[in-house]
């Protein structure tokens, strides 16, 4: 368990997770500082996106600790946790194609009506938004949805925002408008943990880094640092950032 006084919002300590008989995350410690953006990296099947589920109690923990500014989150249901201030945008989206833009950014409203003044602000984010406010989201392009994803996890201040590959299959210009906004996001002073393939957008966003392997935290660092050493990239990776 963690210190409240702590400057590590989240913290996870030796989580294992099993998914049948798949023995996925074996021993996972990560911190997450408050006020930081963190970049979780590895390669495909290192166990990044079944770390963000188990945070969310989408797949409970089998063995350690998850904490939540000092309060424990292990065994909770993902309503409670969600709750507790995190917005999560999975690999998929989870965005409800039969509803429109509108309808779905109101399932986000968990304190009340939408305030006008943070739905102006995510219009400027993402204009394609206001655009096809009343249009089914199933209809709207892959960069689109991915835009209501993200819009509809920040239309309210959370303690913790979760994002999982947000810029997976966007062309270019989405990709740019998808930094942009988290760039945003950060001047807030939010605290972010962010699943990437794409290292350029890491090396835009990441303030801290942690490099996952084989269901285990293999690297922790800046992610200046990591940008810096084409070295550790390719031992960690077997890429390069400045390749993206």
């Amino acid at each position: 368990m963690i210190n409240s006084k702590s400057s590590n919002l989240l913290t996870l300590q030796a989580v294992h997770t099993h998914i049948g008989p798949y023995h996925i995350l074996q021993g996972v410690d990560l911190n997450v500082a408050h006020g930081q953006l963190t970049m979780l990296l590895g390669r495909n099947g290192a166990g990044k996106s079944t770390t963000l589920r188990t945070i969310m109690g989408l797949w409970q923990a089998s063995a350690g600790e998850l904490s939540l500014d000092g309060a424990s989150i292990k065994g909770m249901n993902t309503a409670d946790i969600a709750l507790r201030g995190i917005g999560y945008v999975p690999e998929n989206m989870g965005i409800f194609s039969d509803l429109s833009v509108r309808e779905n950014m109101l399932l986000a409203a968990r304190s009340g009506p939408m305030d006008p003044q943070r739905l102006e602000w995510i219009f400027g984010l993402f204009p394609a938004l206001k655009q096809f406010w009343e249009k089914p989201a199933g209809k709207l392009s892959g960069g689109q949805k991915q835009m209501v994803a993200i819009g509809r996890a920040i239309l309210e201040k959370r303690r913790l925002y979760m994002f999982d590959e947000p810029s997976k299959g966007l062309a270019p210009v989405m990709i740019n408008s998808m930094i942009a906004a988290l760039r945003e996001l950060k001047k807030e002073g939010a605290t972010i943990l962010l699943v990437e393939q794409n290292l350029a957008v890491a090396q835009a966003l990441g303030d801290a880094v942690a490099v996952m392997d084989s269901g285990r935290i293999i690297h922790n660092g800046s992610m200046a640092e990591l940008s810096r050493d084409t070295e550790l990239q390719q031992r960690l990776l077997g890429l390069s950032v400045g390749a993206h």
